[in-house]
Protein backbone atom coordinates (compact mmCIF):
# COMPACT_ATOMS: atom_id res chain seq x y z
CA UNK A 1 0.00 0.00 0.00
CA UNK A 2 1.36 3.42 -0.95
CA UNK A 3 1.84 5.77 1.97
CA UNK A 4 -0.98 8.17 2.69
CA UNK A 5 -0.13 11.88 2.77
CA UNK A 6 -1.34 13.85 5.76
CA UNK A 7 -1.14 17.62 5.38
CA UNK A 8 -1.18 18.98 8.90
CA UNK A 9 0.48 21.01 11.61
CA UNK A 10 2.26 19.58 14.62
CA UNK A 11 0.20 21.57 17.12
CA UNK A 12 -3.18 21.19 15.44
CA UNK A 13 -5.39 19.01 17.60
CA UNK A 14 -7.41 17.98 14.53
CA UNK A 15 -4.20 16.78 12.85
CA UNK A 16 -3.17 15.12 16.13
CA UNK A 17 -6.42 13.09 16.18
CA UNK A 18 -5.75 11.75 12.72
CA UNK A 19 -2.12 10.90 13.53
CA UNK A 20 -3.31 8.81 16.48
CA UNK A 21 -5.86 7.01 14.30
CA UNK A 22 -3.22 6.27 11.65
CA UNK A 23 -0.99 4.82 14.34
CA UNK A 24 -3.73 2.68 15.82
CA UNK A 25 -4.58 1.37 12.36
CA UNK A 26 -0.91 0.69 11.60
CA UNK A 27 -1.15 2.53 8.29
CA UNK A 28 1.96 3.99 6.64
CA UNK A 29 1.75 7.72 6.07
CA UNK A 30 3.81 10.71 5.05
CA UNK A 31 3.79 13.99 6.94
CA UNK A 32 3.39 17.20 4.92
CA UNK A 33 3.75 20.25 7.15
CA UNK A 34 1.35 23.19 6.80
CA UNK A 35 2.39 26.04 9.07
CA UNK A 36 -0.89 27.56 10.19
CA UNK A 37 0.93 30.09 12.35
CA UNK A 38 2.43 31.77 9.28
CA UNK A 39 -0.71 31.44 7.16
CA UNK A 40 0.39 28.75 4.71
CA UNK A 41 -3.13 27.30 4.88
CA UNK A 42 -4.51 30.47 3.31
CA UNK A 43 -2.21 30.39 0.29
CA UNK A 44 -3.42 29.50 -3.17
CA UNK A 45 -1.40 26.30 -3.27
CA UNK A 46 -2.93 24.78 -0.16
CA UNK A 47 -6.42 26.12 -0.90
CA UNK A 48 -6.33 24.29 -4.22
CA UNK A 49 -6.04 21.16 -2.10
CA UNK A 50 -8.45 22.21 0.65
CA UNK A 51 -10.66 25.23 -0.17
CA UNK A 52 -11.58 25.62 3.51
CA UNK A 53 -7.97 26.48 4.30
CA UNK A 54 -7.91 24.19 7.33
CA UNK A 55 -5.80 21.25 8.47
CA UNK A 56 -5.66 18.36 8.19
CA UNK A 57 -6.12 17.12 4.64
CA UNK A 58 -5.53 13.48 3.76
CA UNK A 59 -4.42 12.44 0.28
CA UNK A 60 -4.81 8.84 -0.82
CA UNK A 61 -3.97 8.74 -4.50
CA UNK A 62 -6.58 10.91 -6.19
CA UNK A 63 -8.79 10.98 -3.07
CA UNK A 64 -8.64 14.08 -0.88
CA UNK A 65 -10.46 14.09 2.43
CA UNK A 66 -10.73 17.04 4.79
CA UNK A 67 -12.10 17.37 8.34
CA UNK A 68 -10.56 15.09 10.94
CA UNK A 69 -13.67 13.02 11.73
CA UNK A 70 -14.33 12.43 8.03
CA UNK A 71 -10.71 11.38 7.57
CA UNK A 72 -10.91 8.93 10.47
CA UNK A 73 -14.13 7.52 9.04
CA UNK A 74 -12.27 7.01 5.76
CA UNK A 75 -9.45 5.23 7.60
CA UNK A 76 -12.02 3.07 9.37
CA UNK A 77 -13.25 1.85 5.98
CA UNK A 78 -9.77 1.59 4.50
CA UNK A 79 -8.48 -0.52 7.40
CA UNK A 80 -11.41 -1.88 9.46
CA UNK A 81 -9.28 -3.37 12.24
CA UNK A 82 -8.91 -2.34 14.91
CA UNK A 83 -12.28 -0.60 14.97
CA UNK A 84 -12.27 2.91 16.35
CA UNK A 85 -16.06 3.23 16.37
CA UNK A 86 -18.00 0.22 17.70
CA UNK A 87 -20.43 -1.26 15.20
CA UNK A 88 -23.49 -0.75 17.36
CA UNK A 89 -25.06 -0.54 20.79
CA UNK A 90 -24.55 1.86 23.66
CA UNK A 91 -20.77 1.86 23.23
CA UNK A 92 -21.09 3.26 19.70
CA UNK A 93 -23.42 5.96 20.99
CA UNK A 94 -21.02 6.99 23.74
CA UNK A 95 -17.95 7.02 21.48
CA UNK A 96 -19.71 9.31 19.01
CA UNK A 97 -21.06 11.51 21.83
CA UNK A 98 -17.58 12.05 23.25
CA UNK A 99 -15.95 12.61 19.87
CA UNK A 100 -18.65 15.12 18.91
CA UNK A 101 -18.45 16.93 22.25
CA UNK A 102 -14.73 17.50 21.76
CA UNK A 103 -14.53 17.99 17.99
CA UNK A 104 -17.76 19.99 17.54
CA UNK A 105 -18.37 21.80 20.85
CA UNK A 106 -15.04 22.41 22.58
CA UNK A 107 -12.38 22.58 19.87
CA UNK A 108 -14.03 24.94 17.34
CA UNK A 109 -14.48 27.64 20.00
CA UNK A 110 -10.88 27.39 21.19
CA UNK A 111 -8.88 26.81 18.03
CA UNK A 112 -6.14 29.10 16.73
CA UNK A 113 -8.18 31.12 14.25
CA UNK A 114 -10.85 31.91 16.87
CA UNK A 115 -8.29 32.93 19.49
CA UNK A 116 -6.50 35.11 16.91
CA UNK A 117 -9.78 36.79 16.01
CA UNK A 118 -10.50 37.50 19.66
CA UNK A 119 -7.16 39.21 20.26
CA UNK A 120 -7.00 40.72 16.78
CA UNK A 121 -10.02 42.37 15.19
CA UNK A 122 -12.14 42.12 18.36
CA UNK A 123 -9.46 43.65 20.57
CA UNK A 124 -9.83 41.17 23.43
CA UNK A 125 -7.03 41.17 26.01
CA UNK A 126 -4.91 38.09 26.66
CA UNK A 127 -6.58 37.70 30.05
CA UNK A 128 -10.04 37.81 28.47
CA UNK A 129 -8.93 35.33 25.79
CA UNK A 130 -7.76 32.94 28.50
CA UNK A 131 -11.09 33.34 30.31
CA UNK A 132 -12.86 32.50 27.03
CA UNK A 133 -10.76 29.37 26.62
CA UNK A 134 -11.29 28.30 30.24
CA UNK A 135 -15.06 28.75 29.99
CA UNK A 136 -15.48 26.39 27.05
CA UNK A 137 -12.97 23.79 28.19
CA UNK A 138 -14.64 23.72 31.62
CA UNK A 139 -18.14 23.29 30.22
CA UNK A 140 -16.98 20.50 27.92
CA UNK A 141 -14.78 18.67 30.41
CA UNK A 142 -17.46 18.86 33.12
CA UNK A 143 -19.78 16.89 30.82
CA UNK A 144 -17.06 14.52 29.67
CA UNK A 145 -15.91 13.70 33.20
CA UNK A 146 -19.48 12.74 34.10
CA UNK A 147 -19.66 10.33 31.14
CA UNK A 148 -16.47 8.48 32.05
CA UNK A 149 -16.10 5.54 34.42
CA UNK A 150 -13.96 5.48 37.55
CA UNK A 151 -12.22 2.42 36.12
CA UNK A 152 -10.65 1.42 32.83
CA UNK A 153 -7.84 2.67 30.64
CA UNK A 154 -9.97 4.18 27.86
CA UNK A 155 -13.01 6.37 27.35
CA UNK A 156 -15.28 3.52 26.25
CA UNK A 157 -14.62 -0.21 26.50
CA UNK A 158 -11.28 -1.95 26.85
CA UNK A 159 -9.49 -0.60 23.75
CA UNK A 160 -8.79 2.84 22.26
CA UNK A 161 -11.57 4.36 20.16
CA UNK A 162 -12.31 7.55 18.29
CA UNK A 163 -13.19 9.06 21.67
CA UNK A 164 -9.61 8.61 22.89
CA UNK A 165 -8.24 9.95 19.59
CA UNK A 166 -10.14 13.16 20.32
CA UNK A 167 -9.54 13.29 24.07
CA UNK A 168 -5.73 13.21 24.16
CA UNK A 169 -5.17 16.21 21.84
CA UNK A 170 -7.77 18.23 23.74
CA UNK A 171 -6.03 17.51 27.05
CA UNK A 172 -2.73 18.55 25.47
CA UNK A 173 -4.30 21.83 24.36
CA UNK A 174 -5.66 22.50 27.84
CA UNK A 175 -2.30 21.75 29.42
CA UNK A 176 -0.55 24.06 26.95
CA UNK A 177 -2.96 26.81 28.01
CA UNK A 178 -2.08 26.02 31.65
CA UNK A 179 -5.62 25.00 32.60
CA UNK A 180 -5.87 23.34 36.02
CA UNK A 181 -7.31 19.91 35.25
CA UNK A 182 -7.24 18.54 38.79
CA UNK A 183 -11.06 18.50 38.85
CA UNK A 184 -11.01 15.84 36.11
CA UNK A 185 -9.31 12.72 37.52
CA UNK A 186 -11.05 10.37 35.08
CA UNK A 187 -9.94 12.41 32.08
CA UNK A 188 -6.37 12.59 33.38
CA UNK A 189 -6.25 8.86 34.14
CA UNK A 190 -7.37 7.93 30.63
CA UNK A 191 -5.05 10.47 29.03
CA UNK A 192 -2.07 9.08 30.94
CA UNK A 193 -2.95 5.49 30.01
CA UNK A 194 -3.35 6.37 26.34
CA UNK A 195 0.03 8.09 26.23
CA UNK A 196 1.67 4.81 27.24
CA UNK A 197 0.70 3.38 23.86
CA UNK A 198 3.03 3.93 20.91
CA UNK A 199 0.25 5.19 18.62
CA UNK A 200 -0.48 8.05 21.01
CA UNK A 201 3.12 8.78 22.00
CA UNK A 202 4.35 8.84 18.40
CA UNK A 203 1.54 11.23 17.39
CA UNK A 204 2.49 13.84 20.00
CA UNK A 205 3.29 17.32 18.68
CA UNK A 206 6.92 17.22 19.80
CA UNK A 207 7.50 14.03 17.80
CA UNK A 208 6.53 15.61 14.46
CA UNK A 209 9.01 16.77 11.78
CA UNK A 210 7.64 20.32 11.78
CA UNK A 211 7.73 20.72 15.58
CA UNK A 212 8.88 24.12 16.81
CA UNK A 213 9.32 24.77 20.52
CA UNK A 214 7.50 27.67 22.10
Amino acid sequence: MAALKLHGFFNSSASYRVRIALGLKGLPWEHVGVNIRTGVQNGAGYKALNPAGLVPTLEDGSARITQSLAIIDYLERLQPAPRLVPEGGTERNRVLEIASLIACDIHPLNNLRVLKTLTGSLGVSDAQKNDWYLNWITQGFDALEAWLSDEGDFCVGDAPTLADCCLVPQVANAQRMKVDLSAYPRILRINDQCLRLAAFADAAPNRQPDFVAG
